[in-house]
């Protein structure tokens, strides 16, 4: 049985929007560069490789699509993250989807179900904020890895927003780099 892993990057203030440059209405893109580091990378290697599918949301999928096809590197990184399968959450796509995604279609609780019930590794969710929102809802994420960048935006989409229900998570492990970015890892109850 596999599990959904939901792996975020997130301001101290719980913004996750535009970390890595993309477009943020206040001009507050690209958070992150300056505190990413070696041991991050190596954190987001092992997670990648410890997966064998990726869920995404439309805006993440479109903006990954867009850029990851053309990188490569020497360790591999970009090879697994062109190689896995994508299963994409979005009401206003169509088939066929290029970069070896498939659209889920019907209740995205079921087919998220469907995909758990399947033999292999984790499931990762990036980025996709309001996948994360609706799958919050549906009660089918098994792990939280929130990678919190001691930065205070003070204006941006939220990974927790007002109105979802109160959870209880199982705090598993916490990592701090040597940049000051800590990695939180939380369990569903």
């Amino acid at each position: 049985m596999r599990r959904v892993v939901v792996s975020e990057f997130l301001t101290l203030d719980g913004v996750i929007e535009a970390p890595g440059g993309e477009f943020h209405p206040d001009g507050k893109g690209g958070w992150t560069m300056q505190l990413f580091n070696e041991e991050a990378g190596k954190f987001k290697f092992d997670e990648l490789f410890a997966a064998d599918a990726l869920l995404l949301g439309r805006v993440t999928y479109e903006h990954f699509a867009a850029a990851w096809p053309s990188m490569t590197d020497e360790a591999g990184f970009a090879d697994r993250m062109n190689s896995l399968p994508k299963f994409v959450a979005s009401t206003t796509l169509h088939e066929p989807l290029d970069w070896n995604a498939t659209l889920l279609q019907g209740d995205l609780a079921e087919e998220v179900a469907n995909l758990k019930r399947e033999d292999g590794q984790d499931i990762l969710v990036f980025g996709s904020g309001d996948l994360v929102h609706t799958l919050l809802q549906h009660d089918v994420i098994d792990e939280f890895r929130l990678m919190v960048f001691p930065v205070i935006l003070g204006s941006g989409k939220r990974l927790f927003r007002d109105g979802i229900a109160t959870s209880a998570l199982q705090l598993l492990e916490t990592t701090t780099f040597s940049s000051g970015v800590t990695v939180l890892r939380y369990g569903a109850s």
